[in-house]
């Protein structure tokens, strides 16, 4: 197949699948996925004055951390995946509010170009990776290929493998030239996520947020389960962990996010009595918050 013809493919699936997403009896059965179902540790959703005294002190300390950042000459990266509908876009908001935007980057990018899907894979991404004192947060990233893409057969399954080869090198080499490389997945259940897509059809300025893309994921579910976990698995290694986040409450993921983030860096004037312990409920290594663990899944990929 030619990269012309993918890119044809992939345009005609989009629209197919828009016919394809009738009701929400199609969706497939939920599997039982430890931080992908209803049982989510907390009954009640953080109060909003609690929630918003918290963002902002974890706030002021995001600003110690940038200006640490800038006058250390780091280079940071924090990868933002999941479910639609998770929260991704509202925690990005909340990490990139107040920090210097000459030194912060938000990378959100669109369906590769007929020229792009002849380029190597990485390379569209590449032009984005951070120079010294910059931090980038990737509204989703190279990832796209484990995910959507190997999902709705937008790639060959030669060039899934391919991804899944490379992609450990491509980070590796990021970390060996002095990069902090996060990548943080959001889990969220089916329900939840009804719940979000409903809100967004309804409310006109969150309509733009709906493609038919995202309503094609519900009826897929169990697709796009079984891919994330072959992508932990896979691409899941030292200096290039995946972090699990359940985003039940949004406000919850996104405070604990933050403090996750900050408390894996010592940087100048850092409040270690205010940022205490990530809560470990909400987030955490995906080995850890996962029930697949890695004998089971090898199991099932030599079964194909």
């Amino acid at each position: 197949m030619t990269e012309q013809e993918k890119g044809t493919k992939q345009e005609e699936s989009e629209s197919e699948v828009v016919g394809q997403v009738t009701s929400d009896t199609e969706t497939e059965p939920q599997e039982e996925v430890q931080f992908e179902t209803t049982n989510y540790p907390y009954s009640d959703k953080i109060p909003k004055k609690i929630y918003e005294k918290r963002l902002e002190e974890l706030q002021i300390e995001l600003q110690k951390l940038q200006k640490w950042v800038i006058e250390t000459n780091q280079k940071i990266i924090i990868l933002f995946e999941g479910r639609d509908a998770a929260g991704k876009g509202g925690t990005i908001k909340r990490f990139r509010e107040h920090m210097n935007p000459r030194h912060t980057k938000i990378v959100a990018l669109d369906k590769p170009t007929e020229r792009e899907q002849t380029e190597w894979y990485f390379k569209r991404y590449v032009a984005h990776l951070p120079a010294a004192g910059e931090i980038v947060l990737f509204d989703r990233s190279w990832y796209n290929r484990a995910g959507v893409e190997r999902v709705m057969k937008w790639c060959e399954p030669e060039e899934f493998m391919e991804f899944i080869r490379a992609c450990p090198n491509f980070e590796q080499m990021q970390v060996d030239s002095g990069t902090r490389l996060y990548k943080y997945w959001f889990s969220v259940d089916q329900e939840e996520q009804k719940k979000r897509f409903d809100a967004r059809m309804q409310t006109p300025l969150k309509m733009w947020k709906m493609s038919p893309v995202d309503k094609a994921s519900r009826t897929k579910w169990k697709s796009y389960t079984k891919a994330k976990d072959e992508m932990f698995f896979y691409t899941d290694r030292p200096g290039a962990h995946w972090t699990v986040v359940k985003s039940q409450d949004k406000r919850r993921a996104r405070l604990a996010i933050l403090e996750d983030f900050l408390c894996s860096m010592e940087y100048s004037g850092k409040n270690h009595e205010l940022l205490g312990t990530p809560d470990a409920k909400i987030v955490g290594p995906c080995k850890v918050m996962s029930n697949k663990n890695e004998v089971d899944l090898l199991s099932e990929l030599h079964e194909k």
